[in-house]
């Protein structure tokens, strides 16, 4: 079986360690933990690798979050991946801070990347993995909170974030999307 794992961000240094870029840091532990690599490929950096009997393509769109959708529907046509093993990681504000939530499909919210990738694909039925964000900002304070960097606290919690997001993906592709969210969606 073959997997499409795509993190969502945006490409350039300033928005490095951005809480928009957070699906790019959850990809990156991913690729790191497995010993892989990324390498500059079509619309992203792109690293192959293995989990027991499946192969994995992860993405990092080069795109621009709003544009997800182009280097999302490339890879899986180039890698004749179908739209049910396609998972997208991608910051959430709705959720509060280290909260994880796998969903098999469901609404854009107000996320450009996600809307761009629903267009793309003509469907909003592929799974997410939503890292929750929390919404601790005044209002009309969304696109600085989003662009800021994650405070010391939250960084000092991010490890054990990532090992539990990396074990959803690993589980998403081993035991599929319902009993991943069994297991994992309820902690």
């Amino acid at each position: 079986m073959k997997y499409l794992i795509t993190g969502l961000g945006n490409i350039g240094a300033e928005y490095w360690g951005t809480r928009h870029n957070v699906g790019f840091r959850v990809v990156n532990h991913l690729v790191e933990q497995a010993g892989a690599t990324f390498s500059d490929e079509r619309y992203g950096a792109v690293a192959r690798m293995r989990i027991k009997n499946c192969e994995l393509v992860v993405l990092k769109p080069n795109t621009y979050m709003n544009l997800s959708g182009n280097a999302v529907r490339y890879w899986l046509q180039k890698e004749n991946i179908p739209v049910e093993n396609l998972l997208i990681v991608v910051d959430d504000l709705a959720l509060p801070f280290c909260t994880l939530r796998l969903k098999p499909k469901g609404s854009d919210a107000g996320h450009n990347g996600l809307k761009n990738i629903a267009q793309m694909l003509n469907t909003q039925n592929y799974a997410r993995l939503r890292f929750g964000l929390g919404n601790d900002f005044p209002r009309g304070g969304q696109i600085d909170f989003v662009l800021g960097k994650f405070p010391q606290e939250e960084l000092d919690q991010m490890p054990a974030i990532l090992d539990r997001a990396t074990e959803i993906i690993k589980s998403f592709c081993l035991a599929g999307i319902q009993l991943t969210m069994n297991q994992f969606n309820n902690k």
